[in-house]
């Protein structure tokens, strides 16, 4: 059975409850999926999974300090997450508020690990975003999330 991660940083709840609906997406046959806290995750726990979907709120215009420090800490194993499969998503508390850039932050440094991400044509490029509470229309785009990584990761790993 594959395993996939879901990694947050939530102050208020709204990326946490983003993770759970990215999980709602991605159950299903052949893959297991965890919902983690990122403080409750070191860096190292990631060489156990096949894929990795890691949020964060937006901080003036960047990922959290905790998950900045998670990709810090992944320097030691560099190269080692080469060839899993890696998503991002993010919330803020309104529409100029960086979503994009957080999310593009994770996928750059995915990217740098070497990591296989997936974009999509429709929706929410780049990953999912809700500014304040997730909505009708975000809680769609996590479980499309979700179900568009676990295939991948059933495919790739």
């Amino acid at each position: 059975m594959k395993k996939l991660a879901i990694i947050y940083y939530s102050r208020t709840g709204n990326t946490e409850a983003m993770a759970h609906l990215i999980a709602e997406g991605a159950a299903g046959p052949g893959v297991r999926v965890d919902v983690k806290n990122v403080e409750d995750f070191p860096a190292e726990k990631a060489l156990e999974y096949d894929g990795l979907v890691i949020g964060s709120p937006t901080y003036y215009g960047s990922m959290a300090h905790q998950i900045k420090k998670f990709f810090d800490d992944s320097v030691s194993f560099h190269g080692k997450l080469s060839g899993k499969v890696g998503a991002a998503f993010s919330s803020a508390a309104n529409i100029g508020g960086g979503n994009e850039t957080v999310i593009t932050g994770i996928l750059n440094a995915m990217l740098i690990h070497g990591m296989i991400v997936r974009g999509n044509e429709a929706g929410d490029h780049y990953g999912p975003v809700s500014i304040g509470t997730p909505d009708a229309r975000v809680k769609k785009q996590c479980h499309e999330l979700g179900k568009r990584v676990a295939e991948l990761v059933v495919k790739v790993a």
